[in-house]
This record gives C-alpha cells, structure tokens and sequence, in this order.
C-alpha cells in the first residue's frame, strides 16, 4: 500500500467510525426522549391576578376565555392546529421547559403574591404531563424567569394568532 492509500485508510477509519457512532448515540437519545412533539395531545393555559386565574385556554375543548379590556368575561372558541402545537413543542424545547420547576412562585414578599399576575402552562402528553406555575415577581434565577416568560409570551402570541384565523 502507497502512503496516499494508508492516509485514506486511515481517516476513514477515524470518521467513519465517529459517524457510526454519533448516529447510534444521537438515534437512542432521540429514542428515549421524554417528551416527543407527536405525542402531545392538549395544552392548557391560564392567567390572572394572585390565585384567581380567570383566563383559561384548554386545547382540549378548544374554549378560550379571557377578561376584554371592559372586564367583561369573553368565551370563544379558539383551534390550534397541528403546526402550532409542533412549534410550541419546540419552543418549549428550546427554552428548556422540562427542566423547569414546577413552581416558580416564590417571592420575598408575600403580599406582593397575591397581587401580581400568575401564569399556568401545562403540556398533556400520551404518557406523562409537565406543568409549570409562574409568578412574575418571582426572586430564583432570573434567567430562569426570563425563559419561562419568554414560553408564556409565546403562548399569548400563538392564542391570539389562532384567534385572529
């Protein structure tokens, strides 16, 4: 063998077998991932004032309902399709939704609680479920406010799309 063929052999050998073997680790994680967007089934979404969560979106029923700026209580029916439930998986994914706690309302002050605005996602899949509470005066990791705010915008952005159709 020339030392052309040797070299040849040889890289082949070292990324051929890094390639094999990225695929097979990429293959079982993407396998094993625990929450896949094609088994999300219905996401819930509500907000309000303190505890009291008065506007409510389930995707289950499809019903919307939401206090207009005459405070008056306003029910439609809003339908998310199958791309918005893809794209809103995959911000979640991208933001880091599952690694969230499941309360983010601790706050030095309580008082302050019960008068700021709390946010509810919850995200139904086949098997499992993930949900998250979210004050906006929350006093953790503000990274990790500014990520779940970021989901809860993007929540808001795609009901009023779906309402706008």
């Amino acid at each position: 063998m020339s030392n052309r063929a040797k070299t040849i052999f040889l890289s082949l050998s070292i990324f051929g077998s890094f390639f094999i073997y990225c695929v097979y680790y990429y293959s079982k994680m993407i396998q094993n991932a625990p929450y896949r967007s094609y088994e999300l089934e219905s996401i819930v979404f509500k907000y309000g004032e303190g505890n009291n969560l008065i506007n409510q979106f389930d995707s289950r029923t499809n019903t919307y309902q939401y206090l207009n700026a005459s405070d008056s209580l306003v029910s439609t029916t809003v339908h998310l399709n199958k791309d918005d439930f893809i794209y809103i998986h995959h911000k979640a994914a991208e933001l880091g939704f599952w690694n969230f706690p499941d309360d983010m309302t601790h706050t030095a002050n309580p008082e302050d609680a019960k008068k700021s605005t709390h946010f509810y996602v919850e995200f139904n899949y086949k098997e499992k479920s993930k949900q998250m509470l979210v004050d906006v005066n929350y006093d953790g990791n503000p990274k990790l406010l500014d990520a779940a705010k970021s989901l809860v915008g993007e929540m808001q952005r795609l009901l009023n799309d779906a309402q706008d159709r």
